[in-house]
């Protein structure tokens, strides 16, 4: 049989917008599901290309009209001057004397954060870029396209993108105040009155490095995974997406991506290689030569006692271990290592839970977790190791040359990790993703149908997760849900009076399950994965079905895992039919 035929309602998680995952059927939008997290740019999910993506942001205003909320300084402007892009939106900046001349502009941020401008030598070749007037900044040489004298930045680059224009970009952490711009003919502040070059499409976003480059006029833009966007996960290396529904949670630490506190033994090299963000912004860590430990430090994280904490970041190595282990001022001997050869966890303290996930292209998220034995504030930290699986802050010697990749530091209150939040200065929070849908009573049938829903847990915890079919309260409902940490359930109620119950121990709530209710008069029957877990020929149905929501019915018991399907349909099918669903 065609079960996409029979079905009144088909969602396998494809199409989406903001606020809404699209039903395959019916395609009228009755059968879409509405979405909601209250968060802007914390969220993340696994595209399809295999990379985690963020959300894009250019904090500047007016980002390519520079005689508006620019402030020019012995310089004009000129506008309709032909661009890198094949447009007319360049612009002629001009010297009107031979005072500094600049434009500027102080946006309202902090952080880390990479400033952007395509630029064009006009009648001299140099540009400067600066932040915090002229205390940090680069010179950029717009005819061969090399770097001058620079201060205060944390990272910088010049990239040709043909017909003599460049991107150039500067990188640098604490308050953005003004980023300017400077025609000279050196690499220097010396300007002649007449000196010009062109500019055009400036950019600030958070990180360390500049993304894709988008327009602004009087607000600042954020664009891709925003707060109301549903997030299609492809983790794992996936072919076809789910709906990814996750709690809650704060990245503790404070720079997730910039580490700046490297101790003895190691040398770092910032926006080294492509990270699993899929752009140059991991941080290379180089053994150097010498007995010592390779030591980097991560932000302070304040721990209260008696709270789990899972703690994860990325890596990649040409050695093979690297070992996470907690600071002595509440932990005691502590740690986990992480072989980065075999992609499997190695030795750790019996206080720590470990795991490993492989992320493609020699990248491993490596996951620790501990409960805190008191409340006090501590620095993670991380240890690079050669070939010890088992010793907590050895002491080696360094052969000058082996290293290893980072990018992605977490630590999170929870058992378990969830998808990667980016900090870049300040502790970000990812609100809950919510989902539902109500109004739908023509898609459903009180006297019989059948409930499928192919799903993936994201814990083994205590939390209870349902997804329900019901009528917006606890007296009729069809429930799918994860109970007490090793069970999946199935549940139909009617009347407030709990009618069957299918109650099975899976092999793993994390792994991939097919669960399935059919119900009519007297006759109800409920699936796991191809197999009868319950049946009950002494059954009434429940009435006033209306509503899915991803949640006990009430708004209790939040469903937090994966979707890949959800099928509703309008008739009790046979027990071939369900087995086959299931299977």
């Amino acid at each position: 049989m065609s079960f996409f035929d029979d079905a009144s309602l088909v969602m396998i998680p494809s199409g989406y917008k903001d606020q809404k995952v699209y039903s395959v059927k019916p395609i009228d939008g009755n059968g879409d599901l509405t979405f909601s997290r209250g968060s802007d740019i914390e969220a993340t999910r696994v595209a399809s290309n295999g990379f985690i993506q963020k959300a894009a942001v250019n904090l500047l205003l007016q980002s390519n009209t520079y005689n508006t909320s620019w402030t020019a300084t012995n310089a004009t402007l000129t506008s309709g001057q032909s661009g890198y892009d094949g447009s007319n939106d360049a612009w002629l900046l001009q010297n009107t004397t031979s005072a500094s001349t600049y434009i500027a502009q102080n946006p309202s941020t902090s952080g880390v954060v990479t400033f952007s401008v395509y630029a064009k030598a006009g009648s001299v070749n140099w540009v400067r870029i600066s932040t915090s007037g002229f205390a940090n900044g680069s010179y950029f040489n717009l005819t061969d396209g090399t770097m001058g004298v620079s201060s205060g930045l944390i990272a910088r680059t010049i990239t040709s993108v043909g017909g003599g224009w460049y991107r150039i970009t500067i990188t640098h952490t604490g308050t953005t105040g003004m980023f300017i711009f400077t025609g000279s003919a050196d690499n220097t502040l010396a300007q002649t009155a007449g000196d010009n070059i062109y500019i055009q499409d400036a950019q600030i976003n958070y990180g360390l490095v500049a993304q894709e480059y988008q327009e602004t006029t009087t607000t600042t833009v954020v664009s891709g995974i925003t707060n109301d966007m549903p997030r299609l996960d492809y983790s794992g290396g996936a072919s076809c997406p789910s709906a990814l529904l996750e709690p809650s949670r704060q990245n503790l630490v404070t720079q997730s991506e910039y580490f700046p506190n490297i101790g003895t033994g190691l040398s770092a090299t910032n926006n080294f290689s492509t990270s699993p963000e899929g752009v140059s912004n991991s941080t290379k860590l180089t053994e150097l030569a010498g007995t010592n430990t390779k030591l980097v430090t991560i932000d302070s994280v304040s721990y209260t006692s008696g709270t789990t904490y899972t703690h994860s970041f990325f890596a990649k190595s040409t050695s093979r271990y690297i070992q996470m282990y907690f600071s002595n001022s509440i932990f005691t001997n502590d740690y986990a290592n992480f072989d980065l050869v075999n992609g499997v966890v190695g030795g750790k303290s019996g206080d720590v839970t470990s795991s490993i996930e492989d992320y493609g292209n020699g990248w491993f998220r490596c996951i620790a977790t501990i409960a805190a034995p008191v409340s006090a504030a501590a620095s993670n930290l991380l240890l690079l190791i050669d070939d010890v699986n088992a010793t907590r802050g050895q002491s080696y010697t360094g052969d000058g040359s082996s290293f290893a990749e980072i990018y992605g530091f977490q630590c999170e209150a929870g058992s378990y990790s969830t998808s990667y939040i980016p900090c870049y200065g300040t502790s970000n929070s990812r609100t809950a993703d919510a989902c539902s849908k109500t109004g739908i009573s023509s898609l459903l049938n009180d006297s019989e149908g059948t409930f499928f829903a192919e799903i993936e847990s994201l814990s083994t915890d205590s939390a209870t997760k349902v997804i329900t079919i019901g009528d917006g309260t606890s007296l009729n409902r069809l429930q799918i849900f994860y109970q007490a940490g090793t069970n999946i359930t199935t549940n139909l109620i009617s009347g407030g009076t709990t009618q069957v119950t299918g109650f099975t121990t899976a092999t793993s709530q994390t792994d991939n399950h097919k669960v399935l209710i059919r119900y009519a008069s007297n006759n109800a029957k409920m699936y796991l994965d191809g197999v009868e877990i319950a049946s009950d020929t002494s059954v009434t149905t429940p009435t006033g079905l209306n509503k899915i929501s991803f949640d006990n019915g009430t708004g209790a018991s939040n469903f937090q895992g994966k979707l890949k399907q959800l099928l509703y349909f309008p008739t009790a099918l046979s027990d071939a039919d369900c087995i086959a669903l299931t299977q």
